[in-house]
């Protein structure tokens, strides 16, 4: 009987058999997780964590971003009292060769066309009994504010001008942002300047001036004023114009009208020349000294 058993048993299929597997304890239960492998992966999320904002904060810190700085500018200290001390002779040579080295004046300069403009500095030779009392060559002139002349390449024909010029932090409404009023009068004087030079007389004052604010302009950084003529008709004239930053964005633009008044003739047009900063006569023009402009053609 016993025998027979053993028989049936040895012709089932493989898999209908018991394996019996020697030395081997069966577990009901699973194991517990080791605890030195979960504490490793803790420790390392937290240190890859902590090394990512790190270097957020390094960058943000070197290059925050345009609303960071809106939000919560960086302190500064505030302009020199004295525009001619050591310090403020120094910052400002630093800042002109930084202002002559601008890629884009170096491109301006090294345009094709580049003969058909010419360059001038404002208030450079303005006399110092009326820029005193001027706002932008007097009160508003030093480190922090407007530290420079601006720099002014204007064609030849007065019908289109760039002006690139400093802005400084001292200039703000809220901090770390131009005051508008600031961009206003320079806008008002950039216009004025090609506005006034297709005039009869060269003389001429605003009758409108129209801004749209169209970003914020933040301080301390070189803005260009591009200016063109739109209309001149008789002692009228139009001009248009708008802020960028170097980067070509519009900040604000403008449209103006000047007209020349009828008491031209008893106001100083050559200091308002000078102020405005007089184009560089052509080598081959004769200048009379006293009058600094070239003498009046011969009659035919």
């Amino acid at each position: 009987m016993t025998s027979n058993l053993f028989k049936c048993f040895l012709q089932l299929s493989p898999r209908s058999r018991f394996h019996v597997i020697p030395n081997q304890r069966l577990l009901s239960t699973v194991p517990p997780p080791s605890t030195t492998r979960s504490s490793y992966r803790y420790l390392r999320t937290i240190a890859l964590g902590g090394s990512l904002a790190l270097t957020a904060y390094t960058l943000g810190a070197i290059y925050p971003h345009p609303y960071i700085a809106f939000i919560a500018p960086r302190p500064a200290p505030g302009p020199p009292r004295d525009p001619d001390s050591p310090e403020s002779i120094a910052y400002t040579a630093a800042l002109e060769q930084s202002l002559q080295t601008l890629p884009l004046l170096t491109s301006l300069r090294s345009q094709p066309d580049a003969h058909e403009w010419y360059e001038t500095r404002p208030y450079v030779d303005y006399p110092e009994q009326f820029r005193v009392n001027n706002l932008t060559a007097g009160a508003l002139r030093g480190p922090g504010k407007l530290a420079l002349p601006p720099i002014i390449r204007s064609r030849r024909d007065e019908s289109e001008a760039i002006i690139i010029v400093h802005v400084g932090r001292g200039m703000c409404g809220h901090d770390g942002i131009i005051h508008g009023g600031l961009l206003a009068t320079i806008l008002d004087e950039s216009l004025a300047r090609t506005a006034i030079t297709n005039l009869p007389d060269k003389i001429g004052v605003t009758a409108n001036l129209s801004i749209n604010y169209r970003a914020p302009t933040f301080a301390d950084q070189f803005i260009v004023v591009r200016i063109r003529l739109v209309e001149k008709a008789g002692r009228k004239s139009k001009v248009t114009g708008k802020v960028e930053d170097l980067k070509g964005n519009v900040l604000v633009d403008a449209h103006a009208t000047f007209v020349q008044p009828k008491y031209a003739h008893l106001l100083k047009s050559k200091a308002v020349q000078q102020m405005m900063g007089d184009p560089e006569p052509s080598k081959s023009t004769p200048v009379l000294l006293s009058e600094g402009m070239p003498p009046p053609a011969p009659k035919a």
